[in-house]
């Protein structure tokens, strides 16, 4: 790692007219390096790359000017108690302001199932796929044409701080040379596409932004109708949802107020003599779900004017090879601190329902969960509000090897805790109970037979089942 990158990454100290000068010099030679890239694309995606490079310009600036995105500790206080709202008091909503709620609102992007629970027609922009999805009725979604493309942005060789792409397009380098800025590009997206503008014209008033691996996160018209109940000048303009944190997301950002304002914090700005602190749930009880609810009137004024604030997120990364980059990101819900009346949601944790990695998919398949007008609801016959712990190991990381490894899903409703390792297969109406340890020694094969009932068992290798 260069000096310079090892002094930005610690957040940096007063510069010295020669770091001014040095940054200069590796800002302009940036600027030739990506007017080089743009020469190899042809005319239409030189055209569209531009707009991107002059984001990326912006990121890279900030980078080398800017101090990094730590925070003085002694100037972190809690939310104010009505800053940080509990839904569920909220008034219920009747048909006809629901159908008046959901012409008002935009989704990007969401769980394909979650559209089934208004019948108005509500589009939802998916930037990872590329794709418009409109519910047109209760029963029927279309797919229709690409609207919005993924930005992509040059990958910076530590040592030199130069992209590592020499062109723009070739297949063989594009994975390792290119990136996708994070979900906080989805501002300059809007703005950029067009898009923006055209969802304003069409009457739409807030976007519903969600991650696309969060099956709990649907459109709820409780949060919708409070933004459009409120008087014009007091509109709350970016609601960020969260949820009361547990042990399992003691590093998930958190609300502060910071400097007079509402602020997301996330761990990498935490200071390393308080990263316990930070991880405590006592101090700071709510994570972020990144469910995020955003005036696309703020949107447009705040792009106009510049004045987003997104810390910068350096994420460094080594590839094939050993050659060591580093790419600049930023986090949509980092732009909480840049909105009017800017709030916090407390909702219940079934809005928060990631799925990651495959122990995840395990439990959204499981008995646990059910299809409940297009949301995944708790089963009422688990007896704890909380899920199972459940920790699968590499032979179940690919999806296609993890469900060739289960004939059905095992019943889990009185399951508190399971881990799976080695070759490992389940047959048909396996139960599982208590906690449940399933370990296949290297060269072992463990089958569950088909109606096994595990309560508090440890599975060895040589298929000896032990009380635990």
């Amino acid at each position: 790692m260069s000096l310079l990158v090892a002094d930005l990454t610690r957040g940096g100290a007063v510069m010295t007219e020669f770091q001014v000068k040095l940054r200069q010099q590796h800002e302009e030679s940036m600027h030739h390096e990506l007017e080089a890239l743009l020469a190899t694309a042809d005319p239409t995606e030189a055209e569209i790359s531009r707009k991107d490079f002059d984001g990326f310009k912006k990121l890279f600036h900030r980078f080398l000017h800017v101090k990094g995105p730590g925070v003085d500790w002694a100037k972190i206080n809690r939310p104010p108690d009505d800053s940080v709202v509990s839904g569920p008091a909220w008034p219920q909503v009747d048909r006809l302001t629901k159908h008046q709620l959901v012409q008002r609102l935009s989704v990007s992007p969401r769980p394909r199932s979650s559209s089934r629970r208004h019948e108005a027609e509500t589009p939802s922009w998916d930037f990872s796929s590329d794709v418009k999805r409109v519910q047109i009725s209760q029963n029927v979604e279309l797919i229709l044409e690409t609207v919005q493309r993924q930005t992509t942005y040059p990958r910076i060789n530590k040592e030199s701080l130069l992209p590592i792409a020499k062109t723009m397009g070739t297949s063989s380098e594009f994975a390792e040379a290119w990136y996708p800025p994070g979900h906080g590009d989805v501002y300059a997206s809007f703005s950029n596409s067009g898009l923006l503008d055209r969802l304003l014209a069409e009457g739409k008033e807030y976007i519903f932004v969600s991650n696309i691996d969060n099956l709990g996160a649907t459109v709820d018209l409780f949060i919708l109708n409070h933004l459009m109940s409120q008087p014009a000048d007091k509109r709350c303009e970016f609601i960020m949802e969260v949820t009361d944190k547990t042990r399992a997301d003691v590093k998930g950002g958190t609300l502060i107020q910071y400097e007079d304002h509402l602020r997301l914090l996330e761990i990498a700005q935490v200071p390393k003599a308080h990263v316990d602190e930070f991880k405590s749930v006592t101090k700071f009880k709510i994570f972020n779900t990144n469910n995020l609810w955003i005036s696309l009137l703020a949107v447009r004024r705040l792009q106009q004017q510049n004045q987003l604030d997104l810390e910068i997120i350096v994420n460094p990364k080594t590839l094939d090879g050993g050659l060591n980059v580093f790419q600049l990101e930023t986090a949509v819900g980092a732009a909480i601190k840049s909105f009017n009346n800017a709030m916090g949601v407390n909702v219940p944790r079934s809005r928060f329902l990631p799925v990651k990695t495959s122990s995840d998919l395990l439990l959204v398949m499981s008995n646990l969960y059910s299809l409940d007008a297009g949301s995944l609801t708790m089963s009422k016959r688990r007896e704890f509000p909380s899920t199972p712990h459940v920790k699968l190991g590499s032979s179940f990381t690919k999806v296609q090897e993890f469900l060739s490894r289960f004939e059905n899903i095992p019943d889990m409703l009185e399951l508190d805790h399971l881990t799976v390792s080695g070759d490992v297969t389940f047959g048909k109406n396996v139960s599982l109970k208590g906690t449940v340890i399933i370990i296949a020694n290297h060269g072992d094969r463990i089958d569950i037979p088909a109606g096994a009932m595990l309560e508090n068992k440890i599975v060895s290798g040589n298929l000896r089942i032990l009380d635990h």
